[in-house]
């Protein structure tokens, strides 16, 4: 019975559970790339090759890569986001109501973070607009605001999701 909610782990239930935890690490491991490149950003590069950078975008050029790797990131954290919201959640709801209360709050942190990834795309944009300190420092902020709620949001999911996770035998629709 697809999406049943057995006594004990099961191995759709864990190879489900597998999936969300690489996901998540590919979350993890792209914010951490995307903030080490507004880090650099922020500490300043040398006027001229900012302007270099800026008049050519090339591709290797930092600020380039930021304003792609933000783009590319935030729309990834969407597109799983709007994943679990459709499949994973409604599942889950019904494999065991006791969890609704734990989706309940995951739903609320998606629009949250979806929130903060839209500040991070916007402060991505006025960075190539309009470079100055204002502009690096804005998102350099704005990836801190979704660093410390993001990471939370996987920690959380992964720990009162997981158990009833692993207990299914599949999500209806995959």
């Amino acid at each position: 019975m697809n999406g049943a909610f057995p006594g004990a782990e099961t191995p759709q239930g864990r190879a489900l559970f597998e999936e969300l935890l690489w996901v998540h690490s590919v979350v993890r491991r792209d914010l951490d790339t995307v903030e080490q490149l507004a880090r650099a950003v922020a500490d300043g590069m040398p006027g001229e090759l900012l302007e270099s950078e800026l008049r050519e975008l090339k591709t290797s050029g930092p600020l380039w890569q930021l304003k792609v790797n933000c783009l590319r990131y935030c729309r990834f954290v969407h597109s799983h986001h709007h994943a679990e919201d459709v499949l994973l959640f409604p599942t889950l709801r019904a494999a065991d109501p006791a969890i609704g209360p734990v989706v309940d709050r995951l739903e609320t942190d998606h629009r949250r973070v979806s929130d903060l990834l839209d500040a991070v795309e916007a402060a991505a944009e006025r960075l190539t607009a309009a470079d100055g300190a204002d502009a690096r420092a804005g998102v350099v902020l704005a990836l801190e605001e979704l660093h410390g709620h993001l990471l939370e949001h996987l920690d959380y999911e992964e720990r009162h999701g997981g158990p009833v996770m692993r207990r299914l035998d599949g999500i209806p629709g995959l």
